[in-house]
């Protein structure tokens, strides 16, 4: 797995929430609120951490210790990675609702 396959899959992982109104594509409902759509990216991210640790193992063998800046700048570049489903949701669906 290379790593643009894996930032691929973050940019995946982090615009889910954004998609529909399924809660984690399996409980359906109305109106999905905002809060269960933050519940779910960060249960998103925390797969990604994982998914992120089992890459370093597979290929370093060994997992390197983190302080918190480390977690604090992953967290922020997986928001900023799922700033398009944010627009998606919330400025381009309104617009097409807007001009039918």
């Amino acid at each position: 797995m290379s790593i643009w396959l894996m930032l691929g899959l973050f940019l995946v992982l982090a615009n889910l929430p954004w998609i529909g109104d399924r809660v984690f594509f399996v409980y359906a409902l109305e109106r999905k609120s905002n809060w269960i759509r933050l519940f779910e990216l960060m249960v998103y991210f925390f797969i990604s951490l994982g998914i992120g640790i089992a890459f370093e193992i597979r290929f370093s063998g060994d997992v390197y210790t983190q302080g918190w800046e480390f977690f604090v700048t992953v967290l922020s570049l997986f928001l900023v990675l799922s700033v398009p489903g944010v627009i998606y949701r919330y400025q381009w669906l309104p617009m097409q609702y807007k001009f039918k």
